[in-house]
């Protein structure tokens, strides 16, 4: 854990083997195409001592992450790290379509296997600390930048956690949802309360927030305020009980849901979607919570928010503080490749890719 922190300070410059909670089974092959453990094998019969340069890359304008992880892979794995000769990118490099992020010199039979697995982590990662990166970026649009929660925990596997949340870190997330999403940089997660906390409360959400402040009483005070659907209400209920000491109000109301406040004023209805949370909800709560004085009350949404959402909201100054967004970043959306395209020092590739020298690689030393 204490790995990121050492990260951000400059003091390394690399995660390194001890982050990683990587299978055994890897260096069995267990999760490699068959047909890479099969040239595993014929390469050393018949080609023990020939040396190949594979390079990996992808076809967007991307934030990179993943090499830390992939190069850790190598150095666990690999048949004679020592003798691999590996340049790399970092994690959190801007990148251009076809770049090259990352060279691996050596004998096939030492590396070859790690290729496909080497670029499912760089997919994946570069996936969501891109999609991260646009998601910060549109929630910027006002000039000023809007705090990004990362909250995929219930979007994906959770065995994917510590990786995802790191790439959202890299991209650019203020917080994560879970303490294993927040691992490999040393931090916790963050979080309030669930509709299940207000529930256990028939639904009395004042009562929810007074026993959440009670057991959390150091925590910032932030009440989640669209189970009854009737957002500005309960809102308005809440800030006149805890006053200065609520924080936050969070609108997660469902997209197939009309809030009580469109019921109540009708005759603003019919042009806009009224479902969900949407610009004229958070408008005018923004309103009712200043006009009664809580102007210091942050609106945190969730629930279905994208890069495209984001930008909407942005650019028509909807006054969101905060945004929780979830499955939208998980899309993986990049794909890496990796090609040998050298071999013994001359060019030898597949039709259609060459090699592709990168003056910003960086070469890696081996390191367990």
């Amino acid at each position: 854990m204490k790995e990121i922190e050492k990260k951000l300070s400059g003091e390394i410059s690399r995660l390194t083997n001890t982050t990683f909670k990587f299978d055994d089974r890897v260096k069995e092959g267990w999760f490699s195409a068959v047909y890479f453990l099969k040239t595993k094998e014929i390469a050393k019969r018949f080609k023990p001592n020939a040396e190949v340069t594979m390079q990996f890359f992808q076809k967007s304008h991307a934030v990179l992450c993943g090499t830390d992880e992939a190069i850790a892979l190598l150095h666990t794995f690999s048949d004679h790290p020592e003798n691999l000769e590996i340049f790399s990118l970092k994690d959190g490099d801007k990148i251009s379509p076809f770049e090259t992020v990352l060279t691996i010199k050596g004998n096939y039979q030492d590396f070859g296997y790690l290729e496909g697995m080497i670029d499912g982590i760089l997919a994946r990662r570069t996936s969501v600390a891109t999609n991260v990166y646009n998601v910060t970026k549109a929630a910027a649009l006002s000039g000023v930048q809007k705090p990004v929660i990362f909250m995929g925990d219930r979007d994906d596997h959770f065995t994917q956690q510590a990786g995802d949340g790191y790439a959202a870190f890299i991209g650019g997330a203020t917080a994560q949802a879970t303490h294993a999403m927040n691992e490999w940089w040393g931090k916790q997660g963050m979080g309030t309360m669930p509709h299940a906390l207000i529930q256990l409360f028939d639904g009395d959400i004042v009562a929810a927030t007074e026993a959440y402040h009670d057991t959390f009483p150091n925590d910032e005070l932030i009440s989640l305020v669209d189970y009854n659907n009737d957002v500005i209400t309960d809102s308005l209920k809440v800030a006149r009980v805890f006053g200065e000491k609520l924080k936050g109000v969070r609108v997660d109301t469902s997209r197939t849901m009309i809030d009580k406040y469109f019921l109540r004023n009708q005759h603003i209805l019919g042009t806009f979607d009224p479902r969900g949370v949407n610009a004229e909800l958070i408008f005018a709560l923004r309103k009712a919570l200043d006009e009664e004085g809580y102007s210091h009350v942050k609106i945190v949404v969730s629930g279905g928010f994208s890069e495209k959402r984001i930008e909407e909201f942005e650019k028509n100054g909807v006054p969101v503080d905060v945004y929780g967004v979830g499955g939208s970043l998980l899309k993986i959306n990049i794909g890496f490749t990796g090609d040998n395209v050298l071999i013994d020092g001359h060019d030898e590739a597949k039709a259609g890719r060459k090699y592709r020298p990168n003056p910003r690689l960086e070469k890696v030393e081996s390191r367990k």
